[in-house]
């Protein structure tokens, strides 16, 4: 401002070297920079000169504050769109099995914790085996004389006097009766509980989708399991015991069978011919994890034959050609029971259906042919019906 000492109105400097006339420069306006000070530069003023408001930004109070002008942060680059302009596509909704894979997807579970769950489950699998073998012991008299019925059976009709086994060692019976006829009933009878427990161990690595096959698996594979011994224990055992107890006889010698070498082979048939009988699960399985297909499964069934009879002829406890066929053929048609399965599989992934009128009309022929041939092996060769295995005999 100028004093009264000074009409001319001359310009006293200030402290800080600005000029004081009594006007406002139009550079010393709030919040712009003064023509004698550079662009961007800043004159802190004291605390107390301004104030602030709701949008963060200083308010000056004093008309002699010089504030910088704050410069506005750049803007962000433009989005380029695929579509060369205008506004970009909204993005893709997520496949359903995409959606399927994320939101119910398998269970992240660390190597601790997959042993602990190997644990518990191998303890549940020990204690539903504990309950069924304590079942067997309450029964095992009625166990016995089903397990021996077969070496009974076929004693009588080879015509041996009297049809009894025999025991060698005092502690035989024992073993067998009280220990080890039970631990194999127990493994049939809990069969379907430890099938679901290897299912509850595996469960958490699969997705939602494949987790419904739990109760197939496990019906499917316990069933094929028992049915299995049931095979082995109404066909297959009998009619290989009567076959090897009947070449002794014909040479003028007496069979006198203890009651351990029986039940051992006794045990390697049923157990033996139980787990062929789970080869269409493991076909079905191998053929959901695409590790084989349909095609490939009938164009090497050849090898598959052969590889097959190798393993008949290892199972089997003797080493006669006619008990490896006992083997041998129930896996060649569980082969391709297995390819059956595949295919129906294969069709059901690729949306399409199994043409069964077709095989509706196919069964009946089949079902012709077969009775054709039994008519004239009844009426020409003389056969007739037993009640027992193989039910046509002359």
């Amino acid at each position: 401002m100028s004093s009264p000492e000074d009409p001319k109105g001359a310009e006293t400097p200030r402290s800080d070297g600005s000029p004081e006339n009594g006007k406002t420069s139009p550079t010393t306006e709030p919040g712009l920079p003064s023509s004698s000070e550079p662009a961007g530069s800043y004159s802190a003023p004291p605390e107390d000169s301004y104030s602030y408001i709701d949008d963060g930004y200083p308010q000056e109070d004093s008309p002699s504050t010089t504030l910088a002008v704050v410069e506005p942060p750049p803007a962000a680059p433009p989005v380029k769109s695929s579509g060369g302009g205008g506004t970009p596509p909204p993005p893709k909704p997520p496949d359903e099995d995409d959606a399927d894979e994320e939101d119910d997807g398998m269970l992240r579970m660390s190597f601790l914790d997959h042993l602990e769950e190997l644990r518990a489950r191998l303890i549940r699998m020990l204690m539903g085996v504990g309950v069924a073998f304590a079942s067997s012991l309450w029964f095992s008299d009625t166990l016995w004389k089903f397990v021996q019925q077969p070496a009974e059976s076929a004693l009588k009709t080879l015509g041996v006097n009297p049809p009894r086994l025999v025991q060698i060692g005092p502690m035989d019976s024992f073993n067998i009766v009280w220990v080890k006829m039970p631990i194999l009933a127990a493994v049939f009878l809990s069969s379907p509980w430890i099938l679901y427990q290897v299912w509850g161990f595996i469960a958490p690595g699969l997705y939602k989708r494949e987790r419904r096959w739990a109760a197939p698996f496990v019906l499917c594979t316990a069933g094929l399991f028992i049915l299995g011994g049931c095979f082995a224990y109404f066909v297959a055992f009998r009619f290989g015991l009567t076959f090897l107890l009947g070449l002794s006889v014909s040479n003028s010698i007496t069979p006198m069978i203890s009651i351990t070498d029986y039940f051992d082979t006794f045990v390697n048939v049923m157990l033996g011919v139980a787990l062929v009988f789970e080869m269409p699960v493991v076909i079905f399985f191998l053929t959901l994890l695409r590790i084989v297909t349909p095609r490939f499964l009938v164009s090497n069934s050849r090898y598959a034959i052969l590889i097959i009879v190798i393993i008949a002829a290892v199972v089997t406890p003797t080493p006669d050609v006619f008990n490896m066929m006992l083997f041998a053929v129930p896996m060649i048609v569980l082969f391709y029971v297995g390819i059956f399965a595949s295919y129906i599989l294969t069709l059901s992934r690729e949306g399409k259906k199994f043409p069964w009128h077709k095989l509706l009309w196919v069964l009946p022929v089949v079902a012709l042919i077969v009775a054709g041939l039994i008519y004239f092996a009844v009426t020409k060769y003389g056969y007739h019906f037993i009640q027992r295995w193989p039910f046509l005999t002359r």
